[in-house]
């Protein structure tokens, strides 16, 4: 009995490494691990009308409310591109689109002739940099960028951004940079940016994924979370959770709104569209 006992332990652990040896071979070319939800855009539209008129803040109590404290809050250092501090035309509220640049390794450029470079630059953004994340946009899409850190890049621009608005998209977040700010200021596309990058995307970074888990400011988002961004900042919300944070969330703002419309009478200050 002890004998076979042990040739069939032995017979496990051959198995066992075979089976890991199979594993290896499949995982040594490359895997993601998280699998990507697709929701409807039908289910889309159910979710942020639950989210229409909340604040960062009311969505970081709600996101207390179901335990999760401190989670899906970005680091601050995200911060608006532009504010509207009368009709808040800047709010974000949308499900996000992801897309991942890493730091290229390719050589730069070099000294060419005008035609070679030329060709070189649209080679690259063909190639190594493109944009495979926009025909995934639709009503209600926000694209949440993470960027290649640490580079002066801008992977967004005052053209670029009009066309992802076009297809739907009600804002843009990335974890670093932005160029042509002048112009997307004047535009009012809401943004959300660490800093200024100046650089076009050819020589300093590739574009690595597409609707797959990626990282804003500290912060794991998924394609179809709910993004919230305003001047406090920019919150994720799960999407399995998201329809019980809006609930919650909803019971403050309409407290705080309340509260503040009583105040106001008694300051003797006209109402504006925070009280509404």
């Amino acid at each position: 009995m002890r004998s076979r006992g042990l040739g069939l332990t032995a017979a496990l652990l051959l198995a066992g490494a075979t089976h890991g040896a199979d594993d290896a071979e499949k995982l040594r070319g490359g895997a993601t691990l998280m699998a990507t939800q697709v929701y409807s855009l039908e289910d889309d539209r159910k979710v942020l009308k639950a989210f229409e008129g909340l604040r960062v803040a009311d969505v970081s109590d709600g996101m207390d409310f179901v335990g999760l404290h401190d989670i899906g809050l970005v680091n601050p250092e995200i911060h608006p591109l532009w504010k509207d501090t009368v009709n808040y035309t800047h709010r974000i509220i949308g499900i996000a689109v992801t897309v991942r640049y890493v730091p290229t390794q390719e050589p730069p450029a070099g000294k060419r002739n005008e035609a070679d470079f030329d060709k070189w630059v649209g080679d690259f953004y063909n190639q190594r940099t493109p944009e495979p994340f926009a025909p995934l946009l639709r009503e209600g899409s926000v694209v949440v960028i993470e960027e290649a850190p640490e580079t002066d890049v801008g992977s967004i621009g005052s053209n670029n951004i009009m066309a992802w608005k076009l297809k739907g998209a009600v804002g843009v977040i990335t974890s670093n940079t932005c160029r042509d700010t002048d112009e997307i200021i004047t535009q009012k596309v809401p943004l959300y940016l660490k800093q200024v990058g100046r650089g076009i995307r050819p020589g300093r970074n590739e574009v690595e994924s597409v609707n797959r888990p990626i990282v804003l400011g500290g912060v794991l988002v998924m394609p179809g979370d709910v993004v919230v961004a305003d001047g406090d900042g920019v919150i994720v919300v799960p999407r399995k959770v998201a329809l019980e944070v809006a609930r919650y969330a909803h019971k403050v703002i309409d407290g705080d709104k309340n509260a503040r419309r009583d105040l106001y009478k008694k300051l003797g200050l006209p109402a504006d569209k925070s009280t509404n």
